[in-house]
């Protein structure tokens, strides 16, 4: 097997630097969570991921972003605390849930169902914001939420369709605010995206 000089590995390892951290700053949440446009104009590749799950969803960017801010802070690998757990033995995480969206394992598996595509990766943002948007579209249909009531489509994201028919929500207090605090980033993030978006469009093909 061939051994490469220390002056070639330094090389190497002076190339390969640029790429390590290219795909560090790729999954990284963005520095400004609070911006919609600071956001997208970061990441760039997340504009046009969400603005394609919305003509194949309907849901709005600004929805998607607001839950998925609240389910993961925009962590590609985001997943619930352990609990319990005995002196160097981690206790069970309480679901599957994972990723940018927090997905659980049985949803995701409907997702990919209904895209047609079992390649989808819950720690991509593309594939996460577009379960997020299918998620939407599915609680637009199914329940009758409209795409500015962000209040709701977060109970029926958390609650499962099923659980907010049956109103589970309504004894969870620490829910509804945590709803309304996605309500809210919601509209602060349609705002800020009406000031923004002809500039995050510019340049960039439709599809």
């Amino acid at each position: 097997m061939r051994r490469e000089s220390p002056a070639m590995q330094a090389k190497l390892l002076v190339l390969a630097a640029p790429l390590v951290l290219a795909a560090c700053a790729s999954t990284a949440p963005p520095s400004q969570t609070q911006n919609a446009c600071a956001i997208f104009e970061e990441q760039g590749s997340w504009w046009r991921a969400a603005k394609r799950a919305e003509r194949r969803w309907g849901a709005p960017p600004a929805l998607q972003l607001a839950i998925i801010h609240q389910e993961s802070g925009f962590d590609h690998d985001a997943r619930p605390a352990r609990r319990g757990g005995f002196l160097f033995i981690p206790g069970r995480r309480p679901s599957s849930a994972y990723g940018y969206a927090q997905a659980t394992n049985e949803t995701w598996a409907r997702y990919e169902r209904a895209r047609g595509d079992s390649g989808v990766d819950r720690d991509e943002f593309a594939d996460a914001t577009d379960f997020v948007a299918w998620y939407v579209r599915t609680s637009h249909d199914e329940l009758g939420l409209g795409y500015d009531n962000a209040r709701a489509h977060y109970l029926a994201y958390h609650e499962g369709q099923g659980g907010y028919r049956r109103g589970t929500y309504r004894s969870k207090g620490w829910l509804m605010d945590v709803a309304g605090r996605v309500q809210a980033n919601a509209d602060r993030y349609a705002r800020q995206l009406d000031e923004c978006d002809g500039r995050l469009d510019r340049g960039w093909l439709p599809f």
